[in-house]
C-alpha cells in the first residue's frame, strides 16, 4: 500500500501518535492508568519523566501483540527484524545491533522482571501471560541493568494474586494449520502464599512452500511454561520466585529469501545496482575458487589439473541456469532448516519496606542453547554428475591408475561415482566426511550452522528512600556473570571438502587432508564480567517541580578464544626489500601479504578428530602475537563513569514538561581472529553518546485526551559497525548525530469508544569523515580502479592510481593485464553494475609487483619486474604508481543515514464496545506504518534501500456475561505485504547476495477462551 494513499486514507485525521490503551476496572477514567517501574519504582505512566511506552496484558491482546515483531509495529521511533545468524535486533531511534560478534553488547537492553538479559531468545518466544511490557527509548545508563544506549524492552510477567482463584485458558486455530493454546491458573495456599503457572504451546506449518520437494519449511513448534511462587507475610515484605522454560524444534528458517542480480563476469557474484530474484555466479565463490584449475595451477599443483572441478571462466558454473522463484514466499531448495532453541530462566525477587527506606533485590540465572542449520544460498546447485573433472578422479584415482595418490579422496567423496557426491557435515571434531561424518545426495548441499550455548547470572541490589522532605534518593549495584561455550558458525559445501581433500592428499602423499574440510568459526569460550554502581538523588523543590540527578560506573571485562579455520593457516609477513626494509606502497602504506608457503595442516584420512593435528604447536591461529599460538586468546577490560539530569515540572496534575541530559554507554569488544593478510584491528572502541531531550505529557478531559510528545538530539561518538572482512564480521567505530520527534495519544470521547495513534520523524547521519570499503562494490565507484578476485582466498581487492601519480585508468588496466599475462590468466573485463572493469587474480602478487619487488615474493616471477618498471616507472627501479587496496577503495561514508533507522513510522487503532445485553461485541482495527529506511551505511540506492510498508490488523471478539468467555475472529496482516525488515549483504568469498528478512504473512483465524 502506498504511503501517501494511507495519509489520505487515515492520518490526517490524527498526526499524532499514542500509548497503548490499557482498561483498569478500579479506575473511574474512560481508561485506566498504567503502572511502571521506569525509574525503579512503582509510578503512574504519565508522572515518569522519560520516553516510556507501556503494554498492559488487555492492550497486548486487543492489538494482537503477540510476538516482538508485533510489538514493534506499535512503537514510535522503534524497529525489530531477524538478523543473519541465530539473533534479532531491536533498533530504537535509530541505534540498533550494528555491532555483530560475539563479544558485541546489545544497544537494546533486554529485561525479564528487571533481569538484564546479554542472550536471549527472544527471536523466537511468543508473549504469554505478562503483565506488562515497558519500552524505554533513549540510553538509560543509571539505573537498568549494564548500559544500553538506545533503550530497554522490560518484559514484566504475571504474578501470583493472593487473593483468589484464577483460571484463564485460550485455544486458536488459524491458517496454515495454526495450532496456538495458552493458559493459566492462579491458586492462593492461605493468605500470605500463593502460586501461578501459565504455559503456551504453538504448532504450524511453515510459511514458505519449497518447490524441489512441495513441502513446506519455515514453520513452528514449541512450547513455554512459566511459574511463579510469591509470598508476602506482611503488607512491607513480598518475595517473587519466577521460573521459566522454552523449547523449539522445527524447520524454522533464518532466512526468508536471498537476492541477487547475477554477475555473468563471476568477479563479484552478484551486481551491486539493484537486488533481482536472480542467483549468484558461482564462480565467485571460495568453493569455486579452490578447485578450479587456474587457482591449481598457481599454487604449483598444475599436475592435479585434470581433475579440477572448474575454470573461473566457465560459463556453466554451479548456479548458472537456476531459477530463484520470484516471490519472497517460495523457494527451491534440497537441504531443509533445522532449528532447534531451549532456555531456562530463573529469578528471585525480594522487597522490604523499612519505613524511611525499602529494598529491593533481583537475582537470575539464565540458560540458552540454539542450534540452527539452514541452506546457504537458498537454491539446489547444479549436478557434478556429468562434471569432467570428477568423472576424472573416479576413473583415474583407483588403486594402480595415475592418480592413485587422490584414492582416499575418491573414496570419501564419490564412493558410487560422481552421480552422488558426499560431503562434510558441520562437524566439532573438524575431520566431516573424511573421518566418517558425512551426507550424500545428488548435488551439493550447500548450508551453514550456527549454534551456542549460554549461562549467565546476576544480582542487582537498591534501596529506595521515602523522606517527606525534599529530598529522596535511589542506591544500588549490580553484578553480572555471563559465559558463552561452543559458539560455532560453519558453512558446508562439496567444493569446499573437494579442495581439502585435493590439497591434502597432493601434499601428503595420499595419506592426509587438510584441515578444517568446512569453514568453521570457533569460539570455545567467551566470558564477561560486569559490575556496576549507580544512585539518583530526586529534589522535590515544591509539589510540582523535581530535579533528579543520576551517576553511574560501570566496568565490563570481556576475554575470548577463537579461531576460524578452512584448509590451512597462512603467516603473514611485510613484505622487504633487498635491503631488508619494509616496502611501502607510493602512499607510504606497509604491504602485508602471504608468504607465499602456506601450514597445511594434514589429518589423516579416517580419523575420528582432528582437534589434536589443530592445536599442533607447529600451526599458529593467532597472527598479532609472537609464537605459534592454538587460539586467538585476548582480554580487554572497559569502565566508564555515565549519569543523567532531569528536570520535570507539573503545570498540573495533569500535565507534565521535562528536558533531560543523558550519557549513554556501550562497552566495546574483540574482533574475531582473520586470516592475517586481512589488517583489522585486534579490538574495538566503546560508543558513548550525549542524549538532550524535552518532553510533555498531558491529560485532558477527566482522561478523555491524552497526549506525549517528545524532542530529542543525540550526539554519537565511536558508534559500533559491522563489516564483512574474509568471512568473518568486524567491528569500527563512527560518529554520528541523530535527532527526531515523536507523539503519542489516546482518545476516548466515552469509555467504550477508544483511538490510540502515534506518530514519530527520526533524522539521522555520519557526522564525520569515515572511510570504509563498501564489500558490494570494492572499486568505490571509481572508472579508473580495478577489481580483483582473488585466486587464493576469493576476496575482492581493488587496484587504482596512486594518489597524484598521474596513472590512469587504461595504464591499471595494462598492468593488470601484464601481471596476469605471466600468471597465464586472462585480462581485465568490464563488471556489470560497475563503471569499471575486473579481473581473476592474487592480489598479494599484484601488490608484490606494484612495490617493485616481484621477485622477493615470488622468485619464478622475477623475469615480470623488469618490464614493469619499463612500461609504467620510465625504467626506475622503486614502486610502480599503483595501489593495492585489500578490502577495497575505501567511500567517505560521512552524512549517510544509519541502517534500519527510517524517517517516518506511525499507528492508528481504534476500538468499540457495543453492549448487548449481558454480552459485549468489541471490533477493532489497526493501522501500522514503517517508512523507508536504508539496509547498509553505504545508503546505495537502489540495492541497499528497504521500502516503506503498513500493515493492517483487525478483530472482532464477542465477549459472554461477566468477560467469562469469548470468541474472536482475527487477521493480521490483511494486506499480505512481504515487506522486508533488514537485509544481510553476505562475504565476497560467497558471491555476494543479500539476504533478507520479512514481516510475517497474512494470518487469519479464530479463538475461544475462558477466564475464571
Amino acid at each position: 500500500m502506498k504511503f501517501k494513499t494511507l495519509i489520505g486514507t487515515s492520518v490526517l485525521a490524527m498526526a499524532v501518535a499514542s500509548p497503548a490503551y490499557a482498561q483498569d476496572s478500579d479506575s473511574s477514567a474512560p481508561y485506566g492508568e498504567i503502572v511502571v517501574t521506569a525509574q525503579r519504582q512503582s509510578e503512574r505512566l504519565q508522572d515518569v519523566p522519560i520516553a516510556v511506552s507501556a503494554f498492559s496484558a488487555e492492550a497486548l491482546e486487543k492489538q494482537q501483540i503477540v510476538n516482538p515483531s508485533a510489538l514493534q509495529q506499535t512503537l514510535p521511533n522503534v524497529t525489530f527484524t531477524k538478523t543473519n545468524f541465530t539473533s534479532s535486533s531491536f533498533t530504537i531511534r535509530g541505534i540498533g545491533d550494528l555491532c555483530v560478534g560475539t563479544t558485541c553488547d546489545s544497544a537494546t537492553a533486554i529485561h525479564v522482571n528487571d533481569m538484564p538479559l546479554l542472550s536471549t531468545r527472544l527471536f523466537e518466544s511468543e508473549f504469554f501471560d505478562l503483565e506488562r511490557i515497558e519500552v524505554l527509548r533513549g540510553p538509560q545508563g543509571t539505573l537498568f541493568g549494564r548500559n544500553a544506549t538506545s533503550g530497554v524492552v522490560n518484559f514484566i510477567t504475571a504474578k501470583p494474586d493472593l487473593s483468589a482463584f484464577h483460571a484463564a485458558g485460550e485455544a486458536e486455530y488459524g491458517n496454515y494449520d495454526s495450532k496456538r493454546i495458552k493458559g493459566m491458573v492462579n491458586i492462593p495456599l492461605g493468605d500470605t502464599l500463593g502460586v501461578r503457572v501459565a504455559g503456551t504451546w504453538l504448532n504450524r506449518d511453515g510459511y514458505t512452500k519449497n518447490l524441489y520437494n512441495g513441502s513446506r519449511i519455515d514453520d513452528r513448534d514449541l512450547y513455554a511454561i512459566r511459574g511463579s511462587l510469591s509470598w508476602e507475610p506482611n503488607d512491607d515484605t513480598r518475595v517473587d520466585l519466577v521460573g521459566y522454560y522454552f523449547r523449539e524444534k522445527d524447520n524454522r528458517s533464518r532466512i526468508q529469501k536471498q537476492l541477487c542480480h547475477r554477475d555473468p563476469t563471476g568477479i563479484l557474484g552478484c551486481q551491486p545496482d539493484k537486488l533481482a530474484y536472480e542467483t549468484l555466479n558461482g564462480n565467485a565463490t571460495l568453493a569455486t575458487i579452490l578447485t578450479s584449475r587456474e587457482f591449481l595451477t598457481i599454487a604449483g599443483l598444475g599436475a592435479l589439473a585434470p581433475v579440477a572441478l572448474n575454470s573461473v571462466y566457465q560459463a556453466n558454473d554451479a548456479f548458472s541456469g537456476v531459477v530463484n522463484p520470484p516471490d519472497v514466499r517460495t523457494v527451491r531448495v534440497d537441504y531443509t532448516p533445522t532449528y532447534y532453541a531451549k532456555e531456562q530462566q530463573y529469578t528471585l525477587k525480594l522487597f522490604h519496606n523499612f519505613g524511611p527506606v525499602s529494598l529491593n533485590l533481583t537475582g537470575g540465572y539464565m540458560k540458552n542453547s540454539v542450534d540452527s542449520t539452514s541452506d546457504y544460498n537458498l537454491a539446489v546447485g547444479n549436478s557434478y554428475a556429468t562434471n569432467a573433472g570428477l568423472n576424472t578422479l573416479n576413473a583415474a584415482a583407483v588403486p594402480g591408475g595415475p592418480l592413485a595418490v587422490l584414492n582416499n579422496m575418491r573414496q570419501a567423496l564419490i564412493p558410487n561415482g560422481p552421480a552422488t557426491v558426499c560431503q562434510s557435515q558441520a562437524d566439532p571434531n573438524g575431520v566431516g566426511v573424511f573421518g566418517g561424518n558425512g551426507i550424500c545426495g545428488p548435488t551439493s548441499f550447500d548450508y551453514d550452522r550456527s549454534r551456542a550455548d549460554v549461562r549467565q547470572y546476576s544480582a542487582e541490589a537498591h534501596i529506595d528512600s521515602s523522606f517527606d522532605g525534599m529530598f529522596n534518593f535511589l542506591l544500588g549495584g549490580i553484578y553480572f556473570d555471563s559465559k558463552t561455550t561452543d559458539n560455532d558458525y560453519f558453512v558446508n559445501s562439496f567444493g569446499l571438502d573437494y579442495a581439502a581433500g585435493l590439497l591434502g592428499s597432493a601434499q601428503s602423499g595420499g595419506a592426509a587432508f587438510a584441515a578444517t574440510p568446512f569453514y568453521r568459526n570457533n569460539t570455545p569460550e567467551f566470558r564477561l564480567k560486569s559490575y556496576g554502581l549507580f544512585g539518583e538523588t530526586y529534589f522535590e523543590f515544591n509539589d510540582r517541580l523535581k530535579l533528579t540527578l543520576g551517576l553511574r560506573y560501570n566496568h565490563d571485562k570481556k576475554t575470548v578464544r577463537a579461531r576460524t579455520t578452512y584448509l590451512q593457516d597462512t603467516k603473514s609477513r611485510i613484505l622487504l626489500d633487498a635491503g631488508g626494509q619494509p616496502l611501502l606502497d607510493r602512499e607510504g602504506n606497509q604491504i602485508v601479504t602471504t608468504s607465499g608457503a602456506s601450514q597445511n595442516i594434514f589429518v589423516p584420512f579416517g580419523a575420528t578428530d582432528a582437534t589434536s593435528y589443530l592445536n599442533d604447536p607447529a600451526f599458529d591461529f593467532d597472527s598479532t602475537a609472537p609464537g605459534n599460538q592454538p587460539f586467538a586468546i585476548n582480554s580487554v577490560s572497559f569502565g566508564k563513569l555515565t549519569g543523567r539530569a532531569v528536570l520535570d515540572y507539573k503545570i498540573t496534575d495533569d500535565n507534565l514538561l521535562y528536558a533531560s541530559y543523558s550519557r549513554g554507554y556501550k562497552s566495546g569488544g574483540i574482533n574475531p581472529p582473520l586470516s592475517p593478510i586481512f589488517a583489522v584491528p585486534i579490538s574495538f572502541a566503546p560508543e558513548k553518546v550525549d542524549a538532550f531531550e524535552i518532553g510533555s505529557k498531558n491529560t485532558f478531559g477527566n482522561g478523555q485526551f491524552r497526549l506525549n510528545l517528545t524532542g530529542f538530539y543525540y550526539k554519537y561518538k565511536g558508534l559500533q559497525l559491522s563489516r564483512i572482512v574474509a568471512r568473518t564480521s568486524v567491528n569500527d567505530n563512527i560518529n554520528a548525530d541523530i535527532y527526531g520527534i515523536e507523539a503519542e495519544a489516546v482518545i476516548s470521547p466515552t469509555p467504550a469508544f477508544v483511538i490510540n495513534a502515534n506518530f514519530s520523524y527520526l533524522k539521522s547521519k555520519v557526522s564525520d569523515d569515515r572511510f570504509l570499503a563498501n564489500p558490494r562494490d570494492p572499486s568505490g565507484g571509481r572508472s579508473d580502479a580495478v577489481i580483483i578476485k582473488d585466486l587464493f582466498n576469493a576476496s575482492n581487492c581493488a587496484i587504482r592510481p596512486a594518489s597524484g601519480s598521474g596513472a590512469t585508468g587504461a595504464q591499471v588496466n595494462a598492468f593488470v593485464n601484464a601481471v596476469n599475462g605471466a600468471l597465464g590468466l586472462q585480462g581485465t573485463t568490464s563488471v556489470p553494475g560497475t563503471n569499471t572493469t575486473g579481473a581473476f587474480s592474487v592480489c598479494s602478487i599484484l601488490a608484490a609487483a606494484a612495490a617493485g619487488s616481484v621477485g622477493s615474493f615470488n622468485p619464478a616471477l622475477a623475469a615480470l619486474q623488469p618490464g614493469l618498471q619499463a612500461a609504467f616507472n620510465g625504467g626506475a627501479a622503486g614502486s610502480l604508481p599503483f595501489v593495492v587496496d585489500p578490502s577495497g577503495v575505501t567511500v567517505n561514508v560521512k552524512g549517510n543515514r544509519l541502517p534500519n533507522a527510517p524517517t517516518y513510522k506511525w499507528a492508528v487503532g481504534a476500538q468499540y464496545t457495543i453492549d448487548a445485553g449481558d454480552w459485549t461485541i468489541v471490533p477493532r482495527a489497526d493501522l501500522n506504518y514503517t517508512g523507508g529506511s536504508w539496509g547498509t551505511i553505504f545508503n546505495k540506492n537502489p540495492i541497499d534501500k528497504i521500502k516503506g510498508y503498513a500493515v493492517i490488523n483487525a478483530q472482532i471478539q464477542l465477549n459472554g456475561p461477566d468477560d467469562r468467555f469469548y470468541i474472536r475472529g482475527f487477521v493480521q496482516n490483511l494486506g499480505n505485504t512481504n515487506a522486508t525488515t533488514g537485509m544481510y549483504v553476505t562475504d565476497q568469498s560467497s558471491g555476494m547476495f543479500t539476504n533478507i528478512f520479512t514481516v510475517e504473512p497474512r494470518r487469519y483465524g479464530i479463538a475461544a477462551g475462558v477466564k475464571f
